[in-house]
């Protein structure tokens, strides 16, 4: 007993020595001693949960980096609309067109997609965003700039065109009281009538995309029959009234009234040393657009120029004997040598040869391969027009009465190679057309 007391005493000073706590014997001669050892187990359970914590912040991060991303776009978008109705309700404002209906209606219809957009982002930023509210501030004024014009527009053609409206449907009330004769219908689209007898108003539709200084040139749709209506093309000339070296198309009227959703075609190529290349420009006014390709006349040359709008490819053949760069154009636009001009018939091309003196020729073409298929001469001088198009085959060429009148003086049938003199008078919007 006494040796196990002197092992166990032993033991526990070894014990007190190593850990430093005290011991004491029991009743049994048994060491016990309290020992506290530290908690050294790793959290793993607290990191994971950090680690969870940590990607969602991450991913949190991301999306508004995201958001700021598409709102930059959008905003983007939303300042060059802006600008181009700002352009737009400007150049209303000074009068630079004739007010319609439509184009108030288009302007706020715009007003109010740019409205709910802004909306939108106001939502959807927390805090305030100098960008966005300047951006809200300026679509409001122009709304109500837009309100004001419409409410007061100095020719009152909103109030006489209601006026007239109701008066016309009062005219339609008394035309259902009486019995008439059935008139014959028209068969629009044919040749089945007895020629052309009158020309409707012209209106303003808009100023072209470059500015006034672009005077001169053509717009239209694609005069092909069954052709798609809705696509409308501009193409303005330099400011020298020579070069076509681009063309703009739109898919919809409304769009091109409101600059909206171009596609351009360029016609000129860059070259080495700063050098351009204008071999497949246009020049003169004479071109048009005829399924899905626009004919013109090919710069500094006689020939005429097919461009595919789907496939960008240019041909080109030459005009015979078609006198060229300003020598025989109309009396009111210059480098209008070769006018291109479509039908119910087809292609045709209206010029001058000096074999014909300078007086006007016609050309039926082929429209695939650019063959001339048959020519009329007449004795009506090129110069002594000022424009000429053709309807069911037959020539109809004008005359300028003052500067605000036009008339409709000359006619030459290719169908029966007659030719004769006739007057419709026919208003337009500048000095020379």
């Amino acid at each position: 007993m006494l040796q196990l007391l002197i092992i166990a005493l032993g033991i526990c000073q070894a014990a007190s020595l190593a850990i430093s706590t005290p011991g004491s014997l029991d009743e049994h001669g048994v060491c016990q001693c309290s020992l506290t050892v530290p908690d050294m187990t790793f959290p793993a359970d607290r990191m994971e949960i950090l680690e969870r914590e940590n990607m969602k912040l991450s991913a949190s991060v991301q999306e508004q980096i995201t958001k700021i991303e598409e709102y930059k776009a959008t905003l983007t978008g939303c300042l060059q609309k802006l600008t181009n109705l700002t352009k737009k309700v400007e150049f209303m404002e000074m009068g630079g067109i004739s007010y319609t209906e439509l184009d108030f209606e288009l302007l706020k219809l715009e007003i109010k997609e740019m409205q709910t957009l802004v909306e939108q982002l106001r939502f959807s930023i927390n805090g305030s965003s100098a960008l966005v509210e300047s951006l809200f501030e300026e679509i409001h004024n122009i709304s109500i700039m837009v309100n004001h014009l419409e409410s007061y527009d100095k020719n009152n053609v909103l109030a006489v065109r209601r006026e007239i409206a109701a008066l016309r449907k009062r005219l339609e009330d008394c035309e259902k009281n009486r019995v008439t004769p059935t008139q014959p219908s028209i068969s629009y689209g044919t040749c089945k009538h007895g020629g052309l007898a009158n020309i409707s108003k012209p209106f303003v539709v808009q100023l072209n995309w470059l500015g006034f200084s672009y005077k001169f040139g053509g717009w239209g749709k694609d005069t092909f029959p069954g052709a798609n209506q809705d696509n409308h093309w501009v193409a303005p000339l330099q400011t020298d009234g020579r070069i076509m070296n681009i063309v703009r198309f739109y898919t919809s009227y409304d769009n091109l009234l409101l600059y909206k959703s171009p596609t351009d075609k360029i016609l000129t190529k860059n070259l080495p040393y700063n050098q351009i290349d204008y071999t497949n420009c246009g020049q003169g006014g004479g071109m048009i657009v005829y399924n899905h390709t626009m004919y013109y006349n090919c710069y500094n040359s006689r020939d005429i120029c097919k461009y595919s709008v789907d496939t960008n490819v240019v041909e080109r053949k030459p005009l015979p004997d078609a006198s060229f760069n300003n020598r025989f154009s109309y009396a009111s636009s210059s480098w209008q040598d070769i006018d291109l001009a479509s039908d119910e018939n087809g292609l045709w091309a209206i010029y001058s040869t000096e074999q014909n003196s300078g007086n006007i020729v016609i050309s039926k073409l082929n429209s695939t391969s650019l063959t001339v298929e048959k020519t009329w001469s007449t004795s009506q001088y090129k110069l002594g027009a000022t424009n000429a198009f053709m309807v069911c085959g037959v020539l109809y060429a004008t005359r300028t009465l003052n500067t605000r009148k036009e008339e409709i003086f000359y006619m030459y049938d290719t169908n029966t190679n007659k030719e004769g003199q006739l007057s419709i008078i026919l208003d337009k919007m500048m000095e020379n057309v």
